[in-house]
């Protein structure tokens, strides 16, 4: 009796092993993606409405900076708080649910609930000059800036005109879309000690695509006005 059923407790073995091994591949590749390819971000305002709403999904290339590339005028950037920017951690998920969804989020399967990150355009690289009054178009290296992109009524520098700033060599200066409901760098120079600017080495990855909603997934190209900032 006992070897009657033998083959049958073999051939379950091997059918879990055929699942559990493509699982433990799948999520490795996952985690791999996550580190050093993409990651998932979620939009957690409106500081970029014009270009994206708060709860988007956007994908991040991760990959680029790992391999020592800069970021450039006119990208949409994720990067970590740099000091005071965020004034409380974001909300996390408690429970059998907050589990899961940190061990998807570690992997890169789901968006991170806890991780204080923050995403805006870059206006400016180190070295450049930014011009920034109430009443009249930003202005880079003395370029005046058309920003299609900006949320409808949205004015460029009426809320937080700090004037003229040069940018030090190694950090950015960052603008959120919607200029009227962004604490950015004109916020930050205003009320922030670190005066406003982003060390290139707090960038996580530039926002590439889009995902979520479907509807109006697409690319997130470099915007024509900063072709012409000299």
């Amino acid at each position: 009796m006992p070897y009657r059923f033998a083959p049958l407790v073999g051939a379950s073995t091997r059918k879990l092993r055929g699942l559990v091994v493509p699982a433990a591949v799948a999520l490795l590749a996952a985690f791999v993606l996550k580190t050093f390819v993409f990651q998932v971000f979620v939009i957690p305002s409106g500081s970029m409405m014009g270009t994206l709403q708060k709860g988007d999904r956007v994908a991040v290339d991760r990959f680029s900076p790992w391999l020592g590339e800069t970021p450039h005028r006119g990208e949409v950037v994720v990067f970590r708080d740099p000091g005071g920017w965020l004034t409380s951690a974001p909300a996390g998920s408690g429970g059998v649910l907050g589990g899961v969804r940190s061990a998807l989020s570690r992997v890169g399967l789901a968006p991170s609930a806890d991780e204080k990150d923050l995403i805006k355009r870059v206006v400016a690289v180190g070295g450049d000059t930014v011009d920034c009054r109430a009443g009249h178009p930003l202005t880079v290296n003395g370029t005046a800036l058309d920003e299609p992109y900006l949320y409808p009524g949205a004015t460029p520098c009426d809320d937080y005109p700090v004037g003229t700033v040069t940018v030090p060599p190694g950090h950015l200066w960052v603008m959120g879309d919607h200029r009227n409901d962004s604490a950015d760098s004109r916020y930050q120079r205003l009320h922030n000690p670190g005066g406003g600017f982003v060390p290139v080495d707090h960038v996580i990855g530039r926002a590439r695509v889009l995902l979520w909603p479907l509807p109006r997934w697409t690319s997130l190209p470099v915007p024509a006005t900063f072709r012409h900032v000299g």
